[in-house]
């Protein structure tokens, strides 16, 4: 069985590999019968019946790297590559998200426990932009009794900013952020949105050249009221 893009004489399966017409076995067995049978037209022509069964399994392992290659497999042997190093994808990533997940799983495993490997490993989970915010620190110093760097504490902040915080699943994050953290921390997930914030609109500046708006007009005296008179200087 190998990859086909379409439906051939509906033998296409669920995992959408099927047989290929007329697929050629680059080892026809007709030519490794003796000389005699070579000769033979209905000995060729039986083992051309053969040929036809054996062409995919020659094709199979001709392309045997492409199989281990995560960037290259079928979707359904992609899953089977994340069970060698131990890894379960997401079902509701797409397939370009599981690719990068499988290719990139040694590299992740080699920064475990760190805070560059979290970060990668939560960026290809949720897809967006991620920060952490730790309180520990390292530091060198020739003074006895020298302050310890960082700050108290043994949480750390996980924080993910993405377009649409709805897409991510904090309790999934924060899953995965437990089973890649050092065990003694404890942890907080924050889904941001990264869209800056909205701003005021400004009123529309008056062109050059327009009058002034008119001046406010005073309300007339009411009856029995008289404006003061003027005082003479």
């Amino acid at each position: 069985m190998i990859q086909s893009n379409g439906h051939l004489n509906g033998g296409l399966n669920v995992h959408g590999r099927a047989a290929v017409k007329s697929l050629v076995s680059p080892l026809p067995l007709g030519r490794f019968l003796p000389a005699l049978y070579q000769e033979d037209d209905f000995a060729q022509r039986w083992t051309s019946g053969l040929d036809d069964v054996l062409a995919p399994i020659f094709s199979s392992l001709d392309n045997f790297d492409a199989y281990l290659d995560p960037g290259l497999t079928p979707a359904d042997f992609l899953d089977w590559l994340a069970t060698w190093m131990g890894l379960v994808a997401d079902e509701t990533w797409s397939l370009e998200r599981r690719r990068a997940f499988v290719s990139t799983a040694s590299d992740l495993y080699r920064m475990r426990g760190t805070a560059r490997g979290l970060a990668a490993h939560v960026q290809i989970f949720s897809g967006g932009e991620v920060e952490i915010v730790e309180h520990g620190g390292a530091a060198w110093s020739a003074t006895n009794g020298a302050p310890l760097p960082g700050s108290s504490g043994f949480d750390i902040v996980v924080r993910v900013r993405v377009g649409d915080p709805s897409t991510v699943d904090a309790a999934k994050v924060g899953a995965l952020v437990a089973a890649a953290k050092p065990a003694h921390l404890t942890h907080r997930i924050d889904v941001v949105s990264s869209a800056p914030p909205p701003r005021a609109r400004r009123a529309a500046s008056a062109p050059a050249g327009t009058p002034p708006p008119p001046a406010k007009q005073e309300p007339p005296p009411e009856d029995g009221d008289t404006p003061p008179a003027p005082v003479d200087g």
